[in-house]
Protein backbone atom coordinates (compact mmCIF):
# COMPACT_ATOMS: atom_id res chain seq x y z
CA UNK A 1 0.00 0.00 0.00
CA UNK A 2 1.16 3.81 -0.65
CA UNK A 3 2.18 5.77 1.76
CA UNK A 4 -0.25 7.96 3.89
CA UNK A 5 2.01 10.68 2.95
CA UNK A 6 2.45 10.08 -0.38
CA UNK A 7 0.71 13.41 -1.98
CA UNK A 8 2.48 15.43 0.22
CA UNK A 9 5.99 13.78 -0.49
CA UNK A 10 5.83 14.50 -4.55
CA UNK A 11 4.11 17.82 -3.96
CA UNK A 12 6.89 18.83 -1.31
CA UNK A 13 9.62 17.65 -3.83
CA UNK A 14 8.56 19.85 -6.75
CA UNK A 15 7.64 23.29 -4.35
CA UNK A 16 11.42 22.78 -3.16
CA UNK A 17 12.45 22.10 -6.64
CA UNK A 18 10.89 25.24 -7.55
CA UNK A 19 12.39 27.20 -4.64
CA UNK A 20 16.10 25.45 -5.35
CA UNK A 21 16.43 26.56 -9.32
CA UNK A 22 14.18 29.61 -9.14
CA UNK A 23 18.07 31.30 -8.23
CA UNK A 24 20.44 28.89 -8.80
CA UNK A 25 23.45 31.42 -8.25
CA UNK A 26 21.62 32.67 -4.86
CA UNK A 27 23.46 32.30 -1.67
CA UNK A 28 21.10 30.33 -0.35
CA UNK A 29 21.17 27.66 -3.27
CA UNK A 30 23.66 25.18 -1.68
CA UNK A 31 21.19 24.70 1.52
CA UNK A 32 18.26 24.09 -0.77
CA UNK A 33 19.62 22.02 -3.12
CA UNK A 34 20.72 20.19 0.12
CA UNK A 35 17.17 20.25 1.70
CA UNK A 36 15.47 19.00 -2.16
CA UNK A 37 18.04 16.14 -2.75
CA UNK A 38 16.83 14.93 1.09
CA UNK A 39 13.18 15.47 0.50
CA UNK A 40 13.81 13.22 -3.19
CA UNK A 41 15.97 10.51 -0.76
CA UNK A 42 12.80 9.62 0.55
CA UNK A 43 10.57 8.93 -2.68
CA UNK A 44 9.89 5.36 -3.05
CA UNK A 45 8.12 3.62 -6.01
CA UNK A 46 4.96 3.02 -4.37
CA UNK A 47 4.59 7.40 -3.39
CA UNK A 48 4.12 7.14 -7.39
CA UNK A 49 1.93 4.28 -7.94
CA UNK A 50 4.90 2.57 -10.00
CA UNK A 51 5.58 -1.31 -9.83
CA UNK A 52 8.89 -2.68 -11.43
CA UNK A 53 7.54 -3.18 -15.09
CA UNK A 54 9.75 -1.52 -18.48
CA UNK A 55 8.19 0.63 -20.90
CA UNK A 56 4.56 -0.53 -22.39
CA UNK A 57 3.86 -1.50 -25.80
CA UNK A 58 1.39 2.11 -25.69
CA UNK A 59 4.77 3.84 -25.31
CA UNK A 60 5.73 2.95 -28.82
CA UNK A 61 3.26 4.96 -30.41
CA UNK A 62 3.00 8.00 -28.19
CA UNK A 63 6.69 8.44 -28.21
CA UNK A 64 6.99 9.31 -32.17
CA UNK A 65 9.73 6.42 -32.43
CA UNK A 66 11.18 4.73 -35.20
CA UNK A 67 9.27 3.54 -38.19
CA UNK A 68 8.73 -0.34 -37.35
CA UNK A 69 5.45 -0.40 -35.47
CA UNK A 70 4.35 -2.47 -32.44
CA UNK A 71 7.90 -2.12 -30.91
CA UNK A 72 8.02 -1.19 -27.21
CA UNK A 73 10.55 1.39 -26.61
CA UNK A 74 13.83 0.76 -24.87
CA UNK A 75 12.97 4.04 -22.85
CA UNK A 76 9.68 5.54 -21.59
CA UNK A 77 9.02 9.05 -19.93
CA UNK A 78 6.17 10.01 -17.76
CA UNK A 79 6.08 13.96 -17.34
CA UNK A 80 4.67 15.18 -13.77
CA UNK A 81 5.10 18.71 -14.18
CA UNK A 82 7.48 21.82 -15.75
CA UNK A 83 8.06 25.30 -15.14
CA UNK A 84 10.80 27.83 -16.71
CA UNK A 85 12.90 26.68 -14.05
CA UNK A 86 12.98 22.81 -13.97
CA UNK A 87 11.47 19.47 -15.26
CA UNK A 88 9.92 16.49 -13.31
CA UNK A 89 9.35 12.82 -14.88
CA UNK A 90 10.36 9.69 -14.60
CA UNK A 91 11.86 7.23 -16.87
CA UNK A 92 11.46 3.69 -17.43
CA UNK A 93 14.02 1.44 -18.83
CA UNK A 94 13.25 -2.20 -20.35
CA UNK A 95 15.68 -4.51 -19.25
CA UNK A 96 18.99 -3.95 -20.55
CA UNK A 97 18.11 -0.72 -21.77
CA UNK A 98 20.71 1.97 -22.36
CA UNK A 99 20.13 6.11 -22.11
CA UNK A 100 23.20 7.00 -24.50
CA UNK A 101 26.23 8.92 -23.09
CA UNK A 102 24.46 12.49 -23.64
CA UNK A 103 25.04 15.98 -22.32
CA UNK A 104 22.82 18.75 -20.36
CA UNK A 105 24.17 22.09 -21.26
CA UNK A 106 24.43 24.55 -18.61
CA UNK A 107 21.88 22.31 -16.35
CA UNK A 108 21.42 21.14 -12.95
CA UNK A 109 19.90 17.56 -12.37
CA UNK A 110 19.13 14.93 -9.99
CA UNK A 111 18.14 11.16 -10.45
CA UNK A 112 16.35 8.91 -7.90
CA UNK A 113 16.45 5.30 -8.95
CA UNK A 114 12.62 4.01 -7.68
CA UNK A 115 12.98 0.34 -8.42
CA UNK A 116 15.79 -1.85 -10.21
CA UNK A 117 19.39 -1.37 -10.53
CA UNK A 118 21.21 1.53 -12.65
CA UNK A 119 24.81 1.62 -13.54
CA UNK A 120 25.42 5.38 -14.20
CA UNK A 121 28.71 6.80 -16.23
CA UNK A 122 29.22 10.35 -15.41
CA UNK A 123 32.05 12.37 -17.00
CA UNK A 124 33.28 16.27 -17.18
CA UNK A 125 34.06 18.11 -20.08
CA UNK A 126 37.66 19.47 -20.21
CA UNK A 127 38.61 23.31 -21.30
CA UNK A 128 39.71 23.81 -24.89
CA UNK A 129 43.53 23.28 -25.21
CA UNK A 130 43.47 21.20 -21.59
CA UNK A 131 44.17 17.52 -23.56
CA UNK A 132 47.94 16.36 -23.25
CA UNK A 133 47.45 14.18 -26.42
CA UNK A 134 45.71 14.44 -30.10
CA UNK A 135 42.56 12.67 -30.30
CA UNK A 136 43.16 8.94 -31.54
CA UNK A 137 43.53 8.49 -35.44
CA UNK A 138 39.47 7.07 -34.98
CA UNK A 139 38.53 10.81 -34.75
CA UNK A 140 38.62 11.35 -38.45
CA UNK A 141 37.62 14.61 -39.38
CA UNK A 142 34.82 15.16 -37.04
CA UNK A 143 34.93 17.36 -33.71
CA UNK A 144 36.03 15.69 -30.72
CA UNK A 145 35.64 16.29 -26.77
CA UNK A 146 38.31 15.81 -24.36
CA UNK A 147 36.60 14.63 -21.31
CA UNK A 148 37.34 13.36 -17.39
CA UNK A 149 35.70 10.21 -16.88
CA UNK A 150 35.13 10.37 -13.45
CA UNK A 151 33.02 7.72 -11.95
CA UNK A 152 30.85 4.44 -13.04
CA UNK A 153 28.74 3.13 -9.85
CA UNK A 154 25.48 1.41 -9.49
CA UNK A 155 22.59 2.96 -7.79
CA UNK A 156 19.38 1.41 -6.44
CA UNK A 157 16.25 2.39 -4.33
CA UNK A 158 19.10 2.50 -1.69
CA UNK A 159 21.21 5.07 -3.04
CA UNK A 160 20.99 8.57 -2.56
CA UNK A 161 20.47 10.35 -5.74
CA UNK A 162 22.80 10.93 -8.12
CA UNK A 163 23.38 14.88 -8.96
CA UNK A 164 24.79 16.40 -11.82
CA UNK A 165 25.78 20.41 -12.09
CA UNK A 166 26.56 22.17 -15.14
CA UNK A 167 30.29 21.84 -15.45
CA UNK A 168 30.54 18.49 -12.98
CA UNK A 169 29.24 14.77 -13.97
CA UNK A 170 27.16 16.69 -16.47
CA UNK A 171 27.47 13.95 -19.24
CA UNK A 172 26.55 10.60 -18.42
CA UNK A 173 25.08 7.35 -19.16
CA UNK A 174 22.46 5.35 -17.49
CA UNK A 175 22.34 1.68 -18.12
CA UNK A 176 19.51 -0.89 -16.80
CA UNK A 177 21.17 -3.92 -15.32
CA UNK A 178 19.50 -6.94 -14.63
CA UNK A 179 15.88 -6.15 -15.21
CA UNK A 180 13.62 -2.99 -15.35
CA UNK A 181 14.22 -0.02 -13.77
CA UNK A 182 12.87 3.54 -13.39
CA UNK A 183 14.28 6.86 -11.77
CA UNK A 184 13.04 10.00 -11.12
CA UNK A 185 14.23 12.48 -12.60
CA UNK A 186 15.11 16.15 -12.17
CA UNK A 187 16.45 18.91 -14.90
CA UNK A 188 16.79 22.44 -14.33
CA UNK A 189 16.25 24.63 -16.40
CA UNK A 190 14.48 22.01 -18.74
CA UNK A 191 16.24 20.98 -21.86
CA UNK A 192 15.15 24.18 -24.45
CA UNK A 193 17.37 24.08 -28.05
CA UNK A 194 15.72 27.55 -28.83
CA UNK A 195 18.00 28.40 -25.70
CA UNK A 196 20.81 26.56 -26.18
CA UNK A 197 19.90 23.43 -24.00
CA UNK A 198 19.56 21.07 -26.54
CA UNK A 199 20.86 17.44 -25.97
CA UNK A 200 23.82 15.60 -27.56
CA UNK A 201 25.27 12.61 -27.97
CA UNK A 202 28.69 11.01 -27.64
CA UNK A 203 30.70 8.18 -27.51
CA UNK A 204 34.14 7.11 -26.35
CA UNK A 205 36.95 6.89 -29.23
CA UNK A 206 39.34 5.22 -26.89
CA UNK A 207 39.34 1.56 -25.86
CA UNK A 208 38.38 1.69 -22.36
CA UNK A 209 37.05 -1.73 -21.54
CA UNK A 210 33.46 -1.87 -20.13
CA UNK A 211 34.29 -3.18 -17.02
CA UNK A 212 36.58 -0.56 -15.86
CA UNK A 213 35.55 0.78 -12.54
CA UNK A 214 37.53 2.44 -9.94
CA UNK A 215 40.27 3.05 -8.93
CA UNK A 216 40.93 2.72 -12.91
CA UNK A 217 38.75 6.27 -12.55
CA UNK A 218 38.74 9.14 -13.18
CA UNK A 219 40.67 8.68 -16.39
CA UNK A 220 41.17 11.64 -19.49
CA UNK A 221 38.67 10.27 -22.83
CA UNK A 222 38.25 11.39 -25.89
CA UNK A 223 34.24 11.73 -27.04
CA UNK A 224 33.01 12.62 -30.82
CA UNK A 225 29.55 13.67 -31.13
CA UNK A 226 27.39 11.43 -32.79
CA UNK A 227 23.51 11.56 -33.92
CA UNK A 228 21.16 9.77 -31.57
CA UNK A 229 21.22 6.12 -31.77
CA UNK A 230 18.91 4.36 -34.76
CA UNK A 231 18.16 1.76 -31.83
CA UNK A 232 17.48 4.35 -29.06
CA UNK A 233 14.17 6.34 -28.72
CA UNK A 234 11.76 7.15 -25.61
CA UNK A 235 8.32 6.35 -25.85
CA UNK A 236 5.76 8.34 -23.33
CA UNK A 237 3.73 7.06 -21.02
CA UNK A 238 1.05 8.60 -18.64
CA UNK A 239 1.91 9.52 -14.95
CA UNK A 240 -0.02 7.24 -12.52
CA UNK A 241 0.53 9.35 -9.08
CA UNK A 242 -0.70 11.66 -7.40
CA UNK A 243 -1.09 15.38 -9.28
CA UNK A 244 1.71 17.86 -8.85
CA UNK A 245 0.37 21.87 -8.36
CA UNK A 246 2.67 24.75 -8.74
Amino acid sequence: MPRDNMASLIQRVARQARITFRSPAGPAFGENLHRLQQLLDEVRAEDLHLAPRGPSAAAAAAGGGPPWAGVVPPVSYMHICETESFSMGVFLLRSGACIPLHDHPGMNGMLKVLYGTLRIACMDTLPAGAAAVPPPPAAGSGPCLRALFRSRQHYTPASPPCLLSPHTDNLHQIDAVDGPAAFLDILAPPYDPQHGRDCHYYRLLEGLPADVEPPALPREVWLIETPQAADFWCGGEPYPGPRVCL
